[in-house]
């Protein structure tokens, strides 16, 4: 069951990762997409799939943030990276700003992955 809820928490957060990608594209574009429903619905959906999906695995491997150091550097990437597409996406007026927010989630995004992989926090050293 274990390797069920990784697989599954693993493909939510590629699918979520390229809808962030392909609505950044799409905002930066001025894309007509951008405004379609499923745009801003499907998101959230996905989202919610990938955040139950972590809850279990840290109830089913009993690690959790704070006592996993690796997992508290999630936490603190997850909200980094929300709260970057918050800007790109609810509060960034301009398109720079828009750019930047987009980029530096992406980045941000990265290095969750890389910390996933590695289970160190700092992926870099």
């Amino acid at each position: 069951m274990y390797a069920e809820v990784k697989l599954l928490h693993m493909a939510c957060a590629a699918i979520s990762y390229g809808l962030f990608f392909l609505r950044g594209f799409w905002k930066i574009r001025q894309s007509p997409w951008w405004h379609l429903p499923w745009v801003r619905i499907l998101p959230h959906g996905v989202d919610t799939l990938l955040l139950a999906s972590a809850l279990a695995l840290a109830f089913m491997s009993g690690q959790y943030p704070l006592a996993q150091a690796w997992l508290s550097a999630k936490v603190v990437g997850l909200v980094l990276y929300i709260g970057l597409g918050m800007v790109a996406f609810r509060f960034g007026r301009r398109r720079s700003t828009v750019l930047s927010a987009w980029i530096g989630a992406q980045l941000v995004f990265a290095y969750i992955v890389g910390v996933a992989v590695s289970k160190h926090p700092g992926i870099f050293s």
